[in-house]
């Protein structure tokens, strides 16, 4: 691999500031610059003492183009409404980008799609290597399995979490569909409530826990009669997904234009 500079947009979040950090210990990286929302408090700050490092001399800024224009590769963890100014300023300095940002619409990620025609990017709804394994294990134990096992979908995380079911439980449930080579929107369920009538053969079932502090936990359960397989996924550090992102960074420096995913970055396409 080669040094290169990156650039963190969101640094005001955990993502963000945790993201920062492993940059700093990184031999063969260096941070560019940290952006936090328009007229944020943290404006001025030293980006190094503000997620309770080291000095850095670098100021924590608002202006996307300015950290942009230093950056070989700039990782995204901020929030979906700051979608577009992003991919403008990704496409005004052809910088490449990796995203990490969850809740997106389906119209931001059609422009995360065509914004990939121009520049390298990697999207990804869950950075770590972990469950991208849990992503490739549930696909394809979804394809060996008859229809009538139903899938359900579970997780769980902290109280502050402010989109449901999660980018990565979502994200679950897209494998488990392309395992049954179904559509994902004709199949999902995404809550029940109230008389909702039996369960239809084929449905992929989601629920969602908020509470306390947890990080991530993510369940598959595949229900048959008479035995259920489970796979799991549960984070004890958000330093997971940070180290993560950062290896796609790394990764995507050396990629011509095009979308990939964590599953392209780590070489996971072969075990499907």
């Amino acid at each position: 691999m080669r040094q290169i500079a990156v650039g963190v947009v969101g640094v005001g979040g955990r993502m963000g500031e945790m993201t920062v950090k492993v940059i700093m210990e990184d031999p063969l990286a260096s941070i560019a610059g940290g952006v936090v929302r328009i007229n944020s408090p943290m404006v001025g700050a030293d980006l190094g003492t503000t997620v309770g490092s080291e000095h850095l001399g670098i100021q924590v800024t608002d202006q996307l183009l300015d950290v942009f224009s230093k950056s070989d590769v700039i990782i995204d963890f901020s929030l979906p409404d700051a979608g577009a100014k992003i991919i403008d300023a990704a496409l005004t300095t052809s910088t490449p980008l990796v995203v990490g940002t969850t809740g997106l619409t389906k119209s931001q990620e059609q422009a995360l799609m065509d914004t990939s025609k121009t520049i390298p990017l990697v999207y990804a709804s869950n950075t770590s290597l972990g469950i991208n394994l849990l992503f490739a294990l549930v696909e394809q134990i979804s394809r060996a399995l008859p229809v009538d096992f139903d899938i359900e979908v579970l997780d769980f995380h902290h109280n502050k979490k402010i989109d449901s079911p999660s980018g990565t439980a979502l994200s679950l449930g897209h494998a488990a569909a392309r395992g049954r080579d179904s559509n994902f929107d004709a199949i999902a369920k995404l809550s029940r409530e109230g008389e909702v009538g039996r369960r239809k053969e084929g449905e992929i079932g989601f629920a969602a826990l908020r509470g306390g502090n947890v990080i991530g936990e993510h369940s598959v359960i595949f229900a048959g009669a008479g035995e259920r397989i489970e796979l799991a996924h549960k984070t004890s550090g958000r330093e997971i997904y940070a180290s993560g992102a950062l290896r796609a960074a790394h990764w995507l420096s050396e990629q011509p234009c095009g979308l990939y995913t964590m599953r392209d970055v780590l070489g996971l396409t072969s075990i499907i």
